[in-house]
């Protein structure tokens, strides 16, 4: 039996927007919550999240036959922590902070197998096997890597061409917040210049056929976003869907106790 076929990665491959929202409560009974809305895609977020390797694997759990595809985002592209995730059955990688096609390529060689990379070959005591149900799974494992650099800095963005151009890439994620900080802006992704540079990135990535990523909870910039290539959309976020939706009810009610 061959490894899971990675549905996310064939749909972008088919050039289709795929909508998704973070997941950044570290809890998989939350992350199940955000399954009933039926995204195409739920990020589990270990950058700036308290998760760890088991918190991972249990929303990992939660989410496999749902809808929404998991893409795990790690907080840095470090060749342990990668092999370890993927070895709990995570198909679907985003690496931040990536700024140089070596980088890009170093990511490529950490979730293939030999010959064409260095993840370790312990599959058969893995849960992405399925503890070696998945018999074929180390012969099939790498066609179904969908890996995704995140670009977030002017640096990033100076060499984005030559990241497109590294083999194994699938798409690539503008982070519009710490672009707008590394560009001076203190994170107002509204500037000119920030916006500027997200369209031409959005463009130039779709164009490519690779897929375009981006992160809005603005409906407008997110729309526009689409607009300009982006197929690889999120619009969400379950700790501030959770806050507004609490600040809101508060907002209501609290004059009508203050009287």
């Amino acid at each position: 039996m061959p490894a899971p076929t990675n549905t996310l990665k064939a749909a972008l491959k088919r050039g289709e927007t795929q909508i998704g929202c973070w997941a950044s409560l570290a809890d998989p009974y939350a992350t199940e919550v955000l399954s009933t809305a039926d995204f195409d895609w739920i990020l589990i977020d270990v950058e700036h999240s308290p998760n760890d390797l088991r918190t991972i694997m249990r929303q990992l759990q939660v989410l496999e036959g749902k809808r929404a595809n998991a893409v795990v985002r790690l907080p840095m592209g470090e060749d342990w922590l990668i092999k370890q995730v993927l070895d709990i059955g995570a198909q679907s990688l985003l690496i931040p902070m990536v700024e140089s096609a070596d980088q890009a390529r170093d990511l490529v060689r950490a979730t293939r197998y030999p010959p064409n990379g260095i993840r370790g070959s312990g599959a058969a005591i893995a849960r992405a096997s399925m503890f070696n149900t998945h018999d074929n799974y180390i012969k099939t494992a790498d066609a179904e890597i969908c890996l995704i650099v995140q670009v977030e800095s002017r640096a990033g963005l100076t060499v984005l061409d030559d990241i497109l151009a590294t083999e194994g890439i699938d798409g690539i994620f503008i982070g519009p917040s710490d672009l707008a900080v590394d560009m001076g802006y203190h994170g107002d992704t509204s500037q000119p210049e920030v916006r500027d540079a997200i369209k031409d990135a959005l463009e130039r990535i779709s164009a490519t056929g690779k897929a375009a990523g981006i992160i809005s909870m603005n409906d407008k910039d997110a729309q526009e976003y689409a607009e300009w290539g982006a197929n690889l959309l999120a619009v969400g976020a379950d700790i501030l869907m959770l806050a507004t939706a609490a600040r809101n009810a508060m907002a209501l009610w609290r004059p009508r106790t203050d009287r």
